[in-house]
């Protein structure tokens, strides 16, 4: 009698998803000190951790980059990652999925970096 062993798939991760752990509150430190410089490299990380939790490219590189540098594709970024983005990381960590695109627009067109720590305390849930 043969015996097929199948592997277990309950206890393996569902994506590779690079960790991106930085506390809120030195987004926006980092952010204010650099004069908004920081917010690039963070665009960047934050499509990463997106791309992986959706499984697909919601958010690519150049938009991520001339996100940082330009407002009406800053304004695109938060859409996108409010629309797309975060019910993809409230499914993982099984959290009552909502729409912040709204929000995140009117902050990313006001104050950005308090739009990027919405935005960076969602992601830190993934690893807690």
């Amino acid at each position: 009698m043969e015996t097929t062993k199948t592997p277990e798939q309950w206890n393996q991760p569902s994506a590779n998803i690079p960790v991106f752990k930085v506390d809120p509150i030195v987004v926006l430190l980092l952010s204010f000190i650099t004069c908004g410089l920081y917010l690039i490299y963070w665009n960047i990380k934050v499509a990463e951790v997106i791309n992986a939790v959706s499984n697909r490219e919601v958010i690519s590189t150049p938009i991520a980059v001339f996100s940082g540098c330009c407002l009406p594709v800053n304004l695109y970024f938060y859409y996108v990652i409010g629309k797309e983005g975060l019910p993809n990381v409230y499914k993982l960590t099984k959290e009552l999925e909502k729409d912040q695109s709204t929000l995140l627009i009117i902050l990313g067109l006001f104050f950005p970096f308090a739009a990027a720590m919405i935005v960076q305390g969602d992601i830190n849930r993934l690893y807690s």
